[in-house]
């Protein structure tokens, strides 16, 4: 017998039971129960298995582009004292990243040359709001039992947000994911990283998410998707961003 509401067993008549032992999947039969009596569901539709397209297509056997799924590198110049994430610099940590590119951030037609200017408002451990570090989360993604520090700064004049995750390996501070984009908001779900971005098309937003790879030693992108915003007008909801500490805030 299917459940009825709450659980309870739906019962149907003596004679709806055996017109359905005999009609079985053949015939739908109706007017046989109650409320709560069994009911056809109606046509189930077809399988449709997948279909493989051009199967004499040559596989590919390399990339045709390195879009950098793999980010792993030592951050040189940013102590850990004890091999504590919490107890590294923040802002040091993206000063560092700004001298590791200064095509980037450095002159005047550099792409985020306003960042670089506005980090003399950090000090050594943030500063005042005109400061483009947004404060970091503390959270483990990798199952090791140790935190790991998320981390966003603003991208200026770009008006776009970049999302690092930083560990700690051998006592060295270590970025395993980089990404940066026009973001609506960032998410942490588990061991993931979950950023959302604005889409060109109305209504819709995407939806990027990061997870540990431990063969990789890195978050790697394990899912993008394009997703409806929830707006049945199609318009886009009100943009959220991750919200400044006292210490390292963005304006």
């Amino acid at each position: 017998m299917l459940p009825s509401r709450r659980g309870r067993p739906a019962r149907a008549p003596a004679v709806c039971a055996l017109l359905l032992a005999t009609a079985a999947a053949s015939v739908t039969v109706t007017g046989c129960g109650d409320t709560g009596g069994l009911r056809s569901a109606g046509a189930t539709p077809t399988a449709v298995s997948p279909a493989r397209l051009w199967p004499d297509l040559t596989p590919a056997s390399s990339p045709a582009y390195d879009i950098g799924e793999v980010d792993h590198e030592v951050v040189r110049g940013v102590p850990v004292p004890g091999g504590d994430i919490r107890r590294a610099d923040p802002v040091a940590a993206v000063r560092a990243e700004i001298a590791a590119h200064p095509a980037e951030y450095a002159g005047d037609k550099a792409p985020y040359r306003e960042t670089a200017r506005r980090m003399a408002d950090c000090g050594a451990a943030g500063g005042s709001a005109r400061c483009p570090v947004l404060r970091p989360y503390y959270r483990d993604l990798t199952g090791d039992g140790r935190a790991e520090m998320t981390l966003g700064f603003r991208l200026l004049p770009a008006r776009m947000t970049a999302v690092r995750v930083y560990g700690v390996e051998k006592g060295r501070l270590v970025r395993v994911m980089s990404y940066e984009d026009a973001v609506s908001a960032v998410e942490l779900a588990g061991r993931s990283v979950i950023v959302r971005s604005p889409s060109e098309v109305a209504g819709y937003e995407y939806r990027l998410q990061w997870t540990w790879d431990p063969d990789q030693g890195a978050m790697l992108l394990t899912r993008d998707e394009m997703l409806r915003t929830g707006d049945a007008a199609g318009g886009r909801r009100p943009s959220v961003s991750p919200a400044p500490s006292p210490s390292a805030g963005a304006r």
